[in-house]
C-alpha cells in the first residue's frame, strides 16, 4: 500500500511543471501579440509623421526600422544570467547565415516601404501592405509546404482585388501637391515591400524548421537571436546607403527645419526605432507560436485599425473605393479565419478517430 501511494504522488510534480511551461507559452504569447499590434498599428503612423513635418531623407527611416535591434540585447541578457545554460549563443552558424541573408532582404524592404510611406496616404499604404498576406501564402506554399484552402485561395483574390480598387480609384486620394508619377511610384513600391516581406517571414519559418530537424528545439532565446541578426544586418545594409546619400550630415540640418521642433524631431526618431523593434521581435516570436501564415495575418487584420487612427490623426480622406478596398480585405481575412477553423475541427476529427 505504502508502494501504491509514493507512485501516486510521482506525477505531480511533472504535471507542476507542465502548467507552468503552458502559462509561460500563454504569457509570451500574449505579449508577442501586444507588440505587434503597437509596431504594426503605430509604425505607419510615426513613419508618416515624420514625412509629413518635414523630413526627406529615405535612408534615415529605413535605418530606423531595424536600428533598434540592440533593445532585444537587454531580454538576451536577463535571460543569460537567469537561466543554467551559460552559452553567449544558442544559434548555429549555418542559421547565423540564413539570418544575416534575411536581414539584408529586411533592409531592402525597409527602403521599399519608406519610399512607398514618403508619397501615400497612410490609409492607402496600410491597404496596399494588406497584399503581403496574399504573397506570404504563396512563398509558404512554395518554401514549407502550406497548404491551400478554397477559404485561403478566395482570401488572397479578395485582397488582390482590394489592391486593384485602390489603383483604380486613385485620383482623389493623392496628397496635395504631389504628382502623379511620385503617387504611383510610391504605389508600385509600397506594393513591392509588400511582397517582399511575403518572402521574409516563409523564410525566417524555414530557417526555424531545418534548425529543428538537425539540433534541439527552437526556444525563444533562439527566436530573439535570430531577430538581433537579422536587425544588424538590416541596419549595415541601410548604414551603407544613408552614407552614400550623406544621411548622417543632413540630420541635424533636418531637425532645425522639422515642423515640430528640433526636440520632437529626436522623439520621433527615437520612438520610430522601438516600435518598429516591437513590430519585428512580434512578428517573428508569431512564426515561432506559429506559422509565417499566421504572423501575415495578424498583422493584416490590425492593419484597418492603422486607416482608422490615419483618418482620425492625420485627417487623410477616405473615398468610397477605399472604403471597398478596406471591406474586400476584412471579407479575406474573415474568410482565411473561417478556413483555418474549419480545417482545424476537421484535423481534430481525424485524430480522434485514430
Amino acid at each position: 500500500m505504502e508502494v501504491e501511494s509514493q507512485q501516486s504522488v510521482v506525477p505531480e510534480p511533472n504535471n507542476e511543471l507542465r502548467k507552468r511551461k503552458s502559462l509561460a507559452k500563454v504569457s509570451l504569447l500574449i505579449l508577442n501579440f501586444s507588440m505587434m499590434v503597437v509596431g504594426t498599428a503605430g509604425s505607419p503612423l510615426i513613419l508618416r509623421l515624420y514625412f509629413l513635418k518635414g523630413g526627406k531623407r529615405i535612408w534615415l527611416s529605413s535605418w530606423l526600422q531595424t536600428g533598434g535591434w540592440p533593445l532585444i540585447l537587454i531580454p538576451l541578457l536577463i535571460l543569460y544570467f537567469r537561466r543554467g545554460d551559460k552559452r553567449i549563443v544558442v544559434m548555429s552558424p549555418s542559421l547565423f547565415i540564413s539570418c544575416a541573408f534575411i536581414g539584408l532582404l529586411t533592409g531592402l524592404d525597409d527602403w521599399l516601404y519608406a519610399y512607398g510611406v514618403s508619397y501615400l496616404p497612410v490609409s492607402t499604404s496600410s491597404i496596399l501592405l494588406s497584399m503581403q498576406l496574399a504573397f506570404t501564402a504563396l512563398f509558404a506554399f512554395l518554401l514549407v509546404r502550406q497548404r491551400f484552402t478554397a477559404y485561403s485561395v478566395n482570401a488572397v483574390v479578395l485582397l488582390i482585388v482590394g489592391a486593384a480598387m485602390l489603383g483604380i480609384n486613385s485620383s482623389g486620394d493623392r496628397p496635395k501637391g504631389e504628382s502623379k508619377e511620385k503617387y504611383y511610384l510610391g504605389f508600385g513600391m509600397t506594393l513591392g515591400a509588400a511582397a517582399l516581406y511575403g518572402l521574409v517571414l516563409p523564410l525566417v519559418e524555414l530557417s526555424q524548421i531545418k534548425y529543428e530537424k538537425v539540433r534541439v528545439p527552437v526556444t525563444y532565446r533562439l527566436v530573439m537571436e535570430m531577430q538581433l541578426v537579422m536587425g544588424f544586418f538590416g541596419t549595415a545594409f541601410c548604414t551603407v546607403g544613408m552614407i552614400f546619400n550623406k544621411d548622417f550630415t543632413a540630420i541635424r540640418h533636418e531637425a532645425r527645419e522639422f515642423g515640430l521642433g528640433e526636440t520632437r524631431y529626436y522623439i520621433v526618431l527615437v520612438g520610430c526605432a522601438i516600435i518598429f523593434q516591437c513590430f519585428f521581435l512580434g512578428t517573428v516570436g508569431a512564426i515561432f507560436y506559429g506559422s509565417s501564415l499566421l504572423a501575415g495575418v495578424i498583422i493584416a487584420v490590425l492593419l484597418p485599425i492603422t486607416e482608422v487612427l490615419a483618418v482620425a490623426f492625420f485627417g487623410e480622406p477616405f473615398s468610397s473605393g477605399k472604403g471597398i478596398a478596406l471591406g474586400l480585405s476584412l471579407w479575406g481575412f474573415a474568410s482565411y479565419f473561417y478556413g483555418e477553423i474549419k480545417a482545424k475541427k476537421a484535423r481534430e476529427n481525424v485524430n480522434g478517430t485514430t
